[in-house]
């Protein structure tokens, strides 16, 4: 499995070496990981740029230090401070059912919070920021996961939440009213609430270990 290994210089470039991964597994076949802190940006999602609230909402995003951006994976807005961990995993789609690499990346996440001292489960409070059915919470939403898939690959992709819970909440919560979502501030969460190792590089290092060695258990890949 390739790991593609720290941050781009600036939000574009650190973006296009995700898309450089995925294209690699495309090309290649071989799977590969990557865990990093992105820098500070609100990405939103394609149902957000269809929204009638769009334009307001990535001026609220500007005005509290975010720029905005759009992704190609995923739902709703998700806020990154410049602690927040993201991670993707790319493989092969032979054989390989969507929910299964939900279930397999759950249970990776999952694994590495253990090791990072949080009782995390599966599921969000109500309300929560990028709502969907897969994600992780451990007093507040501190996970959430999306997935892209094609004929050549699948890119199962999300964030952790570190530290900067409340920065976090007041950064999407005008977001969210002008994409006239439902949001709790209170739902958001972050390992440091969970009590547990919120060091951000530590944290990313136990995701990428994670998300290794639940691949090669899974599909019997014990290459380094």
């Amino acid at each position: 499995m390739r790991v593609f290994d720290g941050r781009a210089a600036d939000i574009v470039t650190d973006r296009e070496r995700t898309r450089s991964m995925f294209a690699f597994t495309k090309e290649t076949g071989e799977p590969a990981v990557r865990a990093w802190c992105p820098h500070r940006q609100v990405a939103f999602g394609r149902r957000d740029a269809r929204a009638d609230g769009y334009e307001e909402a990535r001026r609220a995003a500007a005005d509290r230090g975010f720029p905005a951006v759009e992704r190609a994976v995923g739902g709703r807005a998700v806020a990154y401070t410049g602690s927040t961990v993201a991670f993707a995993r790319a493989e092969p789609t032979e054989g390989r059912e969507i929910q299964r690499r939900y279930d397999r990346a759950s249970t990776d996440l999952q694994r590495a919070f253990d090791r990072l001292g949080v009782e995390a489960r599966p599921g969000e409070p109500p309300d929560s920021f990028c709502p969907g059915s897969h994600s992780l919470q451990a007093t507040g939403k501190i996970a959430g996961l999306a997935q892209r898939v094609t004929d050549e690959g699948a890119l199962v992709a999300g964030i952790i939440l570190t530290r900067d819970a409340d920065a976090i909440a007041d950064g999407l919560a005008p977001v969210y009213r002008a994409l006239d979502v439902p949001f709790d501030p209170a739902s958001v969460g972050s390992v440091e609430r969970a009590g547990g190792e919120s060091d951000p590089a530590t944290v990313a290092d136990e995701i990428e270990r994670a998300l290794v060695e639940g691949y090669r258990e899974d599909t019997g890949d014990r290459q380094d």
